[in-house]
């Protein structure tokens, strides 16, 4: 049973409590200073994002609750909270150059991003509906901000009210579910509701009720269809570290959340919300994979393909099983490395200082670039689920959970769903190696891109050689969410 503190810990919520401080901290700063500090503000969230993963990694992870039960600190969370703010910072590292020639140098950039992933850290503890919703909206009203930051573009203008319109529809659905839960239950905490749910006997149909709505909300926070319709324009239109940024931590977060809520308040109803999970899994897969076939904007295919991705990794979850939650957590992982050096690539794509985005615009990086055409087709491989790159031990884990959970029909759609969402990535590989080469890119690559570059590379192309540690800590993970 996990240690229950009647008077508030501040122990197991230090990094977030870090994350708080510095972003309050940095905002001063950055208004007493101007926007010339927005290098060293930068930085200075890097460090922040450090120190608050060393403490988690540090910290408890034996099921602490605090906070009068609303905050949970397990080996899932810390687990899950490292990868969230591995990709933050990566996000936030990838960023500079962007901010720099597009005139964006601005200190709320950071602080935004640091206040996000506060966010983020509180949606993956949560233990309480509660918890759940002000961890989701600290998370998503920082969001809203940064996809429409290029304030002179009204592509970032659009993207930024179409996430802000559609993200408070969902956020709308999730309270209206969380409040038929709480008047069939009477309790919002997960450990209540599990018990609440736990004594057999027919499930009310207002409780089933509140159910979808809560997986609607959260289905659109991880951008499953049918709530996936935000995705390819606020993808496309803003800017392109904060898609980098949308495309890793805030689904890593999105998705740990689900997984919480679904296994933790109600594993008992698997049978109850698996076949809505199939469902959504299914379509996510299906539509990533074909509507991506003609896209010519690598932004908006890189969307399509996040729904796709998505949908893989909840057949994890529809699996209902610590099998499923294992693949679906290191599908998560490496789905992280996967995007960073994807979107690494993506913000070297200039040409005369200026962005460019068309799939076309990288015909004949092998000649130009060939260590970036390199990495690119590593990642695009990976993507596709080829052997023996990490991307296909990822969907492997999860496909043979649902396989192990006799749901056949879903493994195999998932496998047909790959095979044709592999044509969109190796169209990429063919331009940039066999088509003739257009204009070449800039050519000074900044350093840190270059470190992140080969390091996202090196992992996806060698994780098969030694697995062995992130399928513990994914198993540790997930034996701690399947009680």
């Amino acid at each position: 049973m996990p240690t229950v503190h009647a008077v508030p810990d501040l122990a197991p919520a230090l990094p977030e409590v870090i994350l708080a401080v510095v972003a309050m901290a940095l905002l001063m700063l950055g208004v007493f200073r101007g926007d010339g500090s927005t290098r060293t503000v930068s930085w200075l969230a890097v460090a922040a994002m450090a120190v608050a993963g060393f403490f988690v990694i540090t910290g408890p992870s034996d099921g602490v609750v605090t906070f009068s039960g609303m905050f949970v600190v397990d080996r899932f969370a810390v687990f899950m909270k490292v990868l969230v703010l591995i990709g933050s910072a990566l996000a936030l590292v990838m960023s500079f150059g962007y901010l720099r020639d597009e005139g964006m140098e601005r200190f709320e950039f950071p602080v935004l991003l640091v206040l996000a992933t506060l966010g983020m850290l509180m949606m993956v503890s949560a233990n309480d509906l509660m918890a759940l919703y002000l961890g989701l909206e600290l998370q998503s009203l920082a969001l809203y901000v940064v996809a429409a930051f290029k304030r002179e573009s009204l592509r970032s203008t659009e993207a930024g009210l179409k996430y802000f319109v559609l993200g408070a529809l969902s956020s709308g659905m999730l309270l209206y579910g969380c409040s038929l839960i709480y008047g069939i239950t009477g309790a919002t905490d997960f450990a209540a509701l599990s018990a609440a749910l736990s004594g057999g006997g027919e499930v009310p149909i207002g409780l089933v009720i509140g159910l979808v709505f809560l997986v609607s909300g959260l289905a659109f926070k991880v951008s499953a269809v049918p709530f996936h319709m935000w995705t390819p324009d606020v993808y496309e239109g803003a800017p392109t570290p904060v898609t980098a940024f949308f495309a890793v931590a805030p689904k890593i977060a999105a998705v740990a959340l689900f997984l919480r809520v679904m296994m933790s308040p109600f594993g008992g109803l698997v049978s109850q919300w698996q076949q809505i999970i199939v469902v959504v899994s299914i379509a996510s897969m299906v539509l990533g994979a074909f509507a991506a076939i003609r896209q010519d904007n690598i932004k908006r295919l890189m969307a399509y393909s996040s729904i796709g991705h998505v949908g893989y990794a909840l057949v994890g979850l529809a699996a209902g099983t610590a099998e499923g939650m294992r693949g679906t957590i290191l599908y998560m992982t490496i789905y992280l490395v996967m995007n960073v050096g994807t979107f690494a690539v993506i913000l070297n794509m200039k040409r005369a200082g200026a962005m460019v985005e068309g799939i076309h615009d990288l015909a004949g990086l092998a000649r130009s670039r060939p260590l970036m055409a390199l990495a690119m087709g590593i990642f695009m491989f990976s993507l596709a689920g080829i052997p023996p790159l990490a991307g296909f031990f990822a969907k492997l884990y999860v496909f043979l959970a649902a396989v192990n959970a006799e749901l056949y029909a879903l493994a195999v759609i998932g496998v047909l769903a790959s095979v044709v969402g592999a044509f969109y990535y190796l169209r990429i590989i063919r331009i940039m190696y066999f088509d003739a080469p257009s204009e070449v890119f800039d050519a000074p690559v900044a350093s840190e891109m270059r470190v992140i570059l080969a390091a996202a590379a090196v992992f996806t192309l060698f994780f098969f050689a030694y697995p062995a540690p992130f399928l513990a800590g994914a198993e540790a993970a997930a034996l701690a969410l399947v009680r």
